[in-house]
């Protein structure tokens, strides 16, 4: 197994910027110097190793440091790589104090650094690019995964209305939308047949339940998605809001579940599991628990239809390792092991398959 040193190797800090992601430097020093309050000094750039769809790049400019996370170049998915939504969804939660980076300015023309992109404060912090989370004790990592739990459990407790955001996502229906969503996605990157991906297609729709409640929507929430600060184990940033949408938030919750079953990739793929890690991980929850302590953060029963809620996840997993597969095949991956990922589909669309059977297919 790819030890959690090699995978914080190869996704965690920056290095220089690929050339396929490379832009304008001189434009956006200048773009920056009018539109950014604050700003000054010289602009350096570097691009971030992790991230698999928006490339994200530190810049420094003096004492400064900032994030800028853009759209890829070239053919892109449709409704996909959206950080225009990125910087509304993270603008509306700063402004209420959830745990989310600044968010400073939004730019949708292309002719600066060639797509859209925004600008957001840098944060200081880890980032655990394995999900058990190595090198804490038991009650250290105990706290962290109460900390992910809670900061999950009040994003679905916010009122969006409130927030401006009642037009931010459809109430009503949000996974079988999501089905029909990535089933095209999957379509429109794929690069060869999967038996599995086949038959979770055709029957993930009839299987929807009826939903519950809505509420706002990460899409993508892990721990390598989250910073955690740099002295005790607490979440203060939320990562990556791409994916953010009004939904279902049993769909949400049920997204990180995957790890405690997530196919391990012996090569660093993938998105890191919890399979196997419970020896070397003391105060690693169990999944049970860490869902009965969801449910009682939110005051439910329980989550009924789990199962299917998983073979949904994993099956949108599958697909969206596929658009990375075809940006790989065209050039645009914004990230140089994202063939790691790319080879993922197939374990990610048998798990799916699996789920779908225990949810009685």
């Amino acid at each position: 197994m790819i030890g959690a040193a090699d995978r914080q190797t190869m996704f965690a800090g920056t290095r220089s910027i690929a050339p396929a992601l490379a832009f304008d430097i001189a434009a956006l020093e200048t773009y920056l110097a009018a539109n950014l309050p604050g700003y000054s000094g010289s602009l350096r750039v570097e691009q971030f190793k992790g991230g698999q769809s928006n490339p994200t790049y530190l810049l420094c400019a003096g004492h400064q440091r900032y994030v800028l996370r853009r759209k890829p170049p070239g053919k892109l998915l449709p409704s996909a790589h959206a950080i225009e939504r990125e910087y509304r969804v993270t603008r509306a939660l700063h402004g209420i104090g959830f745990p989310v980076p600044r968010p400073l300015l939004l730019s949708e023309d292309p002719s600066i650094i060639g797509t859209a992109f925004y600008v957001m404060d840098h944060v200081h912090g880890r980032i655990f690019w394995e999900p058990h989370a190595p090198g804490l004790g038991a009650p250290e990592r105990n706290e962290l995964f109460d900390s992910l739990n809670e900061t999950i459990a009040r994003l679905h407790m916010i009122n969006f209305d409130a927030l401006g955001l009642s037009g931010f996502g459809k109430p009503d229906g949000y996974v079988a939308r999501q089905i029909k969503r990535w089933s095209d996605q999957y379509r429109a990157s794929q690069t060869r047949a999967i038996d599995a991906m086949e038959r979770l297609m055709a029957w993930l729709p009839q299987a929807v339940p009826k939903q519950a409640e809505a509420a706002l929507i990460h899409g993508d929430f892990r721990v390598d998605n989250c910073i955690i600060d740099a002295r005790a184990p607490r979440v203060i940033a939320v990562l990556d809001w791409e994916l953010s949408t009004i939904g279902d938030p049993l769909a949400d919750f049920t997204y990180q579940l995957m790890q405690w079953h997530m196919p391990v990739d012996a090569r660093g793929g993938g998105v890191g599991s919890l399979v196997g890690r419970q020896q070397e991980a003391p105060g690693l929850p169990s999944m049970e628990s860490y869902v009965a302590r969801y449910c009682e953060r939110r005051g439910l029963s329980g989550i009924p239809n789990l199962n299917m809620y998983l073979a949904y996840n994993f099956f949108r997993l599958a697909a969206i390792f596929q658009g990375i597969a075809g940006r790989v095949r065209d050039g645009t991956a914004a990230n140089p092991h994202a063939d790691l990922m790319a080879r993922q589909v197939e374990p990610m669309a048998a798990k799916a398959w699996e789920f779908a059977m225990e949810a009685g297919e």
